[in-house]
């Protein structure tokens, strides 16, 4: 009998062990529709942004179409009718057709600035997973390519989503649990990540690069399959290789970015991310209010943290007219003019801005063929006159702004 007590004493005690305790459910995403009702402002904010609308279903949103398919073109060859989703409206609009379970990138894209259609179909020897798919567009599937970036939650097997566009998981992470019981501790904020992990979230996407497992089911993705947000993209995703001295597709000789979606790999090689900033210190993705998604509109932006203060270390020591050289209020008097060149292409004779934060001196330009910032806005004039105008700044080192490099 006395054995018998013990025992039902024991198993009376079993479920604080964990024995009848049933198992936590993994969360899983439930997407941004369910984060509304506690965060309105947020997520009427980001519907309004081009994260929220990358891609759309031009027969439900017909506004979506910049392209102009009134007029006959040669290099267009489908028929709107056709297309199940129009992707981009910044510097350009491509277009996607289903086919099975699939999508697939028309031959030709819409210059969303000049107004004009452009060829699409990515060459040989440019993107390192061209020779894994065929010559033709239709060869090439947006799921593998494409999607892992334009969606949460993309599915490799199935090819479905949680929903498309860059939603609130992408960035926080899978919420069911969240929704549950909101509490900090059930979903991920990149602002309490480390520097590294919270610029993680950003760059899973905004860079170029590919994933450390070789093939899924025999694809090449460019993207990285299975990060979530609050982990180490290095576990998962590896950055171009950047080359000294080369200028290829992806890069300058100088290490800057050649090409769009490498802001990444521009910042992670800038003062700033040694600094330990953040993406999101100069970003809001939450709202629609300034160009580019930033925090302020032009130099207020960067004054924020670089405010003429002798006892700022990262501050300026002149006014900002007298640190340009130009006038007040110009744009040649910019912050972004100098420190953030467009030179990263998007499409043709279209240009996002450099990430790196380093001055692009005539030198470098005349060495290495990179584009400075001085003869890019004057454009009639020579490296030559660029340089001999540096050296009468004598708020600068000479030696930094006319020497190969910064």
């Amino acid at each position: 009998m006395r054995c018998s007590l013990r025992l039902l004493a024991l198993l009376m005690a079993m479920p604080a062990c964990g024995w009848t305790q049933s198992v936590q459910a993994k969360p899983h995403f439930v997407g941004s529709a369910s984060c509304k009702r506690c965060h309105e402002a947020e997520y009427t904010g980001w519907k309004q942004t081009r994260m929220a609308n990358v891609v759309r279903d031009p027969k439900e949103h017909p506004d979506a179409v910049l392209a102009d398919f009134t007029h006959a073109d040669p290099l267009v060859t489908f028929d709107l009718k056709d297309v199940a989703f129009v992707y981009g409206s910044g510097w350009k609009q491509r277009f996607f057709t289903k086919r099975g379970n699939d999508y697939y990138p028309e031959p030709a894209q819409w210059d969303v600035a000049k107004k004009r259609w452009l060829p699409y179909h990515v060459e040989k020897g440019t993107d390192w997973w061209v020779p894994f798919y065929g010559e033709s567009n239709f060869e090439r599937p947006t799921g593998p390519l494409c999607d892992g970036c334009h969606s949460v939650n993309y599915n490799i097997e199935t090819h479905a989503v949680t929903e498309w566009n860059v939603g609130c998981e992408k960035c926080h992470g899978p919420g069911s649990a969240h929704v549950a019981k909101p509490t900090r501790q059930n979903i991920v904020n990149p602002e309490t990540l480390d520097y590294v992990r919270g610029n993680d979230t950003c760059i899973q996407c905004h860079s170029q690069g590919r994933p450390l497992k070789e093939s899924f089911a025999g694809k090449r993705y460019d993207w990285p399959v299975g990060f979530l947000p609050g982990e180490r993209l290095a576990d998962y995703w590896q950055l171009e290789e950047l080359k000294p001295g080369v200028t290829n597709f992806f890069q300058y000789a100088d290490l800057t970015a050649h090409k769009n979606r490498m802001q990444g790999n521009d910042f992670v090689q800038s003062t700033m991310y040694h600094r330990q900033m953040r993406c999101f210190d100069c970003h809001e993705v939450h709202n629609n209010d300034n160009p580019r998604l930033l925090l302020r509109k032009g130099n207020a932006l960067c004054l924020k943290c670089h405010a003429p203060n002798v006892q700022n270390p990262a501050g300026l020591r002149t006014s900002v007219s007298e640190h340009t050289h130009h006038a007040e209020g110009s744009k040649g008097s910019e912050c972004v003019a100098c420190h953030m060149p467009l030179i990263a292409q998007t499409i043709k004779d279209n240009y996002v801005a450099s990430h790196t934060f380093r001055f692009i001196t005539p030198t470098l330009t005349e060495q290495a063929n990179i584009p400075n910032p001085c003869t890019s806005c004057h454009k009639d004039k020579t490296n030559a006159w660029a340089r001999e105008e540096l050296k009468k700044w004598n708020t600068v080192s000479p030696w930094r702004v006319t020497g190969p490099t910064m």
